[in-house]
């Protein structure tokens, strides 16, 4: 039993040395991803739970990662597609930012002056600089636009693509295309060797 417990002691000993090269080289990534954990936490804590919070919540979850992609992709991966046909790496947040313009307008919103979601997609998406300010810009559009509807019309019938709908669909199809084009980035950046930063 002795011997058991000294080798044991032996083992733990040499595991806990081995793995001082890799806790040095990565305090910084812990305290960011303990940092992110940390404001998530104040985020659900100051959440009163009701349906806007929610949707805000996952916007603001599908902003910080769609932007620290696009700030971590090298700006000549910008025009990479993984075939013809598709998305560029470009173009990908750029759609996510026409639509963050566009979806609100199925409630009423407007589009802000000098801004085509018809056309941002393409115009830009080989511009790392010009596409991480557009997207930064309409996720803070799209925010303004989520806060200002009354409570009272998160409920009201719309159409959205020729369906019966309430804003509060629409909003949540929002949640949804951020979340759904977040994975293609990741997939996209993992391509081309970009480790998404929350998991490095």
């Amino acid at each position: 039993m002795k011997r058991f417990g000294s080798t044991a002691a032996m083992a733990l000993a040499l595991a806990s040395t081995l793995a001082l090269p890799v806790r040095a080289q990565a305090p910084q990534a812990e305290m960011a991803k303990e940092g992110a954990k940390a404001e998530m936490k104040d985020a659900m804590a100051k959440s009163e739970g009701g349906v806007r919070d929610s949707i805000l919540f996952q916007i603001k979850q599908a902003e910080d990662k769609l932007l620290a992609l696009a700030n971590a992709m090298p700006a000549e991966k910008y025009t990479w597609k993984p075939a013809a046909g598709v998305r560029s790496a470009g173009e990908v947040f750029n759609h996510v930012a026409a639509a963050n313009y566009f979806l609100p307008t199925f409630w009423g919103a407007k589009v802000p002056a000098g801004v085509d979601p018809r056309t941002l997609e393409k115009e830009m998406s080989g511009d790392k600089a010009k596409t991480v300010a557009a997207l930064k810009a309409s996720f803070e559009s799209v925010r303004k636009e989520i806060q200002t509807v009354p409570e009272g019309d998160l409920g009201r019938k719309i159409k959205l693509f020729g369906q019966d709908a309430t804003v509060r669909d629409d909003m949540m199809v929002l949640v949804t295309h951020a979340h759904e084009h977040l994975g293609q980035a990741i997939a996209y950046a993992r391509s081309n060797g970009v480790t998404p930063p929350w998991s490095q």
